[in-house]
């Protein structure tokens, strides 16, 4: 086993740069919004439904890599080569053919979802709470809590 290197003293004084000046990422966002806008545009133009089940993967010299999720939707995507390499090059990608790999698409984020408010019976839980606390922070968290109630008509 080779002992350590004493890390380099240039790198310790000149220490950490962000992450934004950083060569490879300063370009890694025009490319991935570049290669999102290319996605959109070439399934745009699939037929049907095959354009939600696949996802442009890359685009390399010669070839333009998909992502299917089955193979089914694979063997789809691969019928519509000559048009999807024919619009691909008038969007002006470069590429001869295409690759579809199998693969789930990425989960699509999910909206949280809406919170329920406060109903006047818990804020009046609350506010009976509170009475029967000593210290007065915590009643008063119980109190600014039971606040936030909404008031339902014919309810109080």
């Amino acid at each position: 086993m080779q002992p350590s290197r004493p890390r380099s003293r240039s790198l310790l004084r000149t220490g950490l740069r962000p992450v934004a000046e950083c060569d490879p990422v300063t370009t890694l966002a025009p490319r991935a919004m570049a290669l999102d806008q290319l996605d959109r545009q070439l399934r745009r133009m699939l037929p049907g439904v095959l354009g939600e089940q696949v996802r442009l993967a890359s685009v390399q010299p010669d070839r333009i890599v998909f992502l299917a999720t089955s193979a089914a939707w694979a063997s789809r995507l691969r019928l519509q080569q000559a048009q999807i390499l024919e619009a691909a090059r008038a969007l002006g990608a470069v590429a001869t053919a295409i690759t579809v790999k199998v693969a789930p698409l990425p989960p699509v984020p999910r909206v949280p979802a809406e919170r329920k408010p406060l109903s006047p019976a818990a804020a009046r839980h609350l506010r009976a709470a509170a009475k029967s606390l000593s210290d007065p922070d915590t009643r008063n968290l119980f109190l600014a809590l039971a606040s936030l109630a909404v008031d339902v008509p014919g309810e109080k």
